[in-house]
């Protein structure tokens, strides 16, 4: 399968250089960035007035809490979790998590997102409704013991079930995370035998950390350290792990991260909404640290879209620091795209020859595109997910002209609206 894609706006190369060019995609490759590309193809298509740009990697979500979308809002993390999102979670069935899974991988393939990190449960489900999709995926079980050494061991058992699951199914696009939930949900055991798993399968590892004060302040008053010196302490820590949040950060606890090559996953819309508070962005980029970009579940954001985020993220930072050049543009667009590829060790995440062929084309033809003054500025800035026209993923087409060909979106919406009737009764 080859696919010829002509006459766009290029966002070609790490350095995000606008070209004007044609692709060429041979099975799962991107095998030539030229102009006047005259090779045949199995498909060509005309991106005249719009824009070609990689695929938007999220870095942290949970697709099945689609299902809570707007159930409870308006809450803090703590009361938000414990009186309303466990208590409808414990009622979830495996079909509810997929139609779950369906409808938030519908919504990110249909928003320009190639590539997601998920944790949640019932994630053999969620691996079923990604191979069916055609997207790329890398999915954990939200592990919490809670200190229960019983509870330990069936959520041992639980990952060690996806685990397999997944290597049987034997996918390309989709891979197994180890997922502890967080170091105050997860026992000092559970913790170091994720270590050791991780290190002797080389599967990646993620987890939520340093989310609120109070979920610090916790940390430090049960082990007399941080969460990120806790869990350096356990030796934990290490560039396979991807932490979502990553909020309340001392100078210490940055130093560590970057010195291991810990990524942190920003996701300002959820720690706006929960009032959780603002990731230290530019003391995290001063150190090094790898910052990738995550939308976190449809419960607490209350969407996927990965150009939304972007924009929240860039104007978060501004204001909150009284500093308009605080997350440029091109510093953004890097954590929505390449830092994201960086934390998984995906050949993805940028426009070049030999990368994996994970883009999307936006349409410019529209009036808050136009002038095409500024393609990196307009996609931070100006466009949502609805400006997504197609999106290609390991060089095969899973929307075009805004059409999604791997889904029945119809069936989707419909089987959702059914799934909450359900849980309402």
């Amino acid at each position: 399968m080859s696919i010829l894609i002509k006459n766009g706006h290029i966002i070609y190369g790490e350095n995000l250089e606008v070209i004007k060019a044609d692709i060429l995609i041979e099975g799962n490759k991107i095998v030539e960035v030229a102009r006047s590309i005259s090779r045949s193809a199995d498909t060509v298509i005309d991106a005249k007035g719009k824009v070609i740009s990689p695929g938007f990697i999220n870095a942290h979500t949970h697709s099945p809490m689609t299902i809570l979308r707007g159930l409870a809002d308006d809450l803090p993390l703590m009361d938000w979790l414990q009186n309303h999102v466990w208590p409808i979670e414990k009622r979830l069935t495996s079909k509810h998590i997929y139609w779950g899974g369906l409808l938030g991988i519908l919504e990110m393939i249909k928003g320009g997102t190639t590539t997601f990190v998920d944790m949640y449960f019932h994630m053999e489900e969620v691996a079923k409704a990604v191979e069916n999709a055609g997207m790329r995926a890398y999915l954990s079980y939200g592990m919490v013991d809670l200190g229960d050494e019983e509870k330990r061991n069936a959520e041992i058992e639980e990952t060690l079930r996806l685990l397999d699951f997944i290597k049987k199914l034997g996918s390309p696009r989709i891979e197994f995370l180890f997922g502890p939930h967080a170091p105050y949900t997860c026992s000092p055991e559970l913790l170091k035998w994720v270590r050791e798993k991780a290190t002797e399968t080389g599967r990646m590892i993620t987890i939520h950390l340093n989310e609120t004060k109070n979920e610090v302040r916790s940390i430090k008053e049960k082990y007399g350290m941080t969460p990120v010196e806790f869990l350096d302490d356990l030796g934990f820590l290490g560039d396979d792990v991807i932490a979502a949040h990553g909020v309340w950060l001392s100078d210490e606890e940055i130093e560590i991260l970057a010195r291991k090559g810990v990524t942190i996953v920003h996701n300002p819309a959820s720690n706006m909404k929960l009032a959780s508070g603002v990731m230290p962005l530019e003391r995290l980029l001063k150190a090094g640290v790898n910052i990738a970009l995550g939308t976190d579940g449809s419960a607490s954001n209350n969407n996927l879209d990965m150009l939304e985020e972007m924009k929240i993220a860039a104007l978060l930072h501004k204001v909150h620091n009284l500093n308009p050049t605080v997350a440029d543009v091109r510093t953004v667009f890097k954590m929505a795209t390449q830092n994201g590829a960086k934390a998984l060790h995906l050949n993805a995440g940028v426009i070049r020859e030999g990368a994996l062929a994970d883009l999307v084309i936006v349409d410019f033809n529209r009036p808050h595109l136009r002038p095409i003054n500024g393609v990196i500025s307009h996609l931070v800035y100006s466009a949502n997910g609805n400006d997504v026209e197609t999106t290609i993923v390991d060089g095969k087409i899973l929307m075009l002209d805004g059409e999604v060909l791997t889904l029945d979106e119809e069936k989707i919406l419909g089987k959702a609206e059914e799934v909450v009737k359900k849980l309402a009764g």
